[in-house]
């Protein structure tokens, strides 16, 4: 089956495969007291040009979400996220369960927070009957497939730290827009004022796994505990960080991001093109979001799976993959050229 519905539907790159397979040799010390990981995470180190980063590895997005949000707050804090965002949307409840601070959302056309958007939740400091607002929390790539520019992270990181607050950005497909802005990153995260982000792998051709980068030491320190009770421990954790080699030090990160989003670029193009097609957002990254009649995409279902986006107005996104080829586009743009012409 080849499929446009996430990238999460992926293989694995073949080249980390064979990590893994070369950490599969002898006996080491489990829990991450072995060399791939020491390497994995000296390999962050260099990549920030920071010798003091502690990184963590941890399963999934999800739980690299919770423990950095758990790191930056206390029960009583705040969370300020879109509302269209991962923590609010697809963690079943998770960030609020394990930190016990609520998430304030705000709605926002492109996925993205602004300054403008984020001053109107900023009140109530020092008042007990409030939660205290602690974390600005955005996604790169947001949700909707757009991409904060460096001088966007900065606005938002200065916003923050002049109320006292962390800026967290969930990094899962952070790769895709470090490609299409053509920048590194580092320049992205640490030269931007971001206090801690996650690392994505499992979207970008790794089996499974996250990194987790806190860029401030007293949100460093208790990681390791809040990653142990949230179950994200990983006991052989070679295989885990064995991955992180390859894909930080041979550029696998930016050769794969490049892919997918050379791919979603080659599907605008040809989608642009069909009679009826509405694309709703910018295409920024590996995502593409567009709406057509319910009848077409009903039949487009019978051979393509895909997500709603919006119900409410037969919003569909699709998502292409480091692994996507020029063939499945033309496959699928032939069968939707059939189905528009046949309406």
């Amino acid at each position: 089956m080849r499929s446009f519905g996430s990238d999460n539907n992926s293989g694995v790159h073949p080249r980390i495969l064979e990590a893994i397979a070369e950490a599969n040799s002898d006996h080491t010390i489990a829990y991450g007291d072995d060399q791939w990981t020491r390497e994995a995470e000296e390999s962050i180190r260099v990549m920030f040009k920071n010798s003091e980063i502690e990184p963590s590895f941890l399963f999934n997005g999800t739980g690299a979400n919770v423990v950095a949000l758990q790191a930056c707050t206390l029960p009583f804090h705040s969370i300020i996220c879109a509302s269209t965002a991962h923590i609010a949307v697809d963690e079943c409840g998770a960030p609020v369960k394990l930190t016990g601070a609520p998430l304030k959302e705000i709605s926002t056309p492109d996925g993205k927070l602004t300054p403008a958007l984020v001053l109107l939740h900023l009140h109530g400091f020092g008042f007990e009957h409030h939660s205290q607002p602690k974390v600005i929390a955005i996604s790169q790539t947001t949700e909707l497939g757009t991409c904060y520019t460096p001088g966007e992270v900065r606005i938002l990181a200065d916003l923050a730290h002049a109320h006292d607050m962390y800026l967290f950005v969930d990094g899962t497909r952070i790769s895709n827009a470090c490609a299409y802005l053509d920048v590194s990153l580092k320049e992205i995260t640490t030269d931007c004022g971001v206090d801690i982000f996650t690392l994505g792998g499992t979207k970008n051709g790794l089996m499974f796994g996250e990194a987790l980068v806190p860029l401030r030491k007293e949100l460093a320190g208790n990681i390791k505990y809040y990653r142990k009770q949230t179950t994200q421990l990983y006991s052989k954790m070679r295989f885990l960080s064995a991955q992180f080699i390859p894909y930080l030090d041979e550029g696998l990160w930016l050769e794969n991001a490049r892919r997918s989003n050379a791919a979603a670029q080659k599907l605008f193009i040809e989608m642009s093109l069909i009679r009826g097609i509405e694309i709703t957002q910018p295409v920024q990254s590996n995502a593409l979001f567009f709406i057509l009649p319910k009848e077409v995409t009903d039949r487009l279902r019978e051979h393509y799976f895909f997500y709603d986006w919006d119900e409410s107005r037969n919003e569909m996104r699709l998502v292409c993959s480091w692994d996507t080829t020029d063939e499945d586009i033309e496959q699928f743009i032939s069968y939707l050229k059939q189905l528009t012409s046949e309406d």
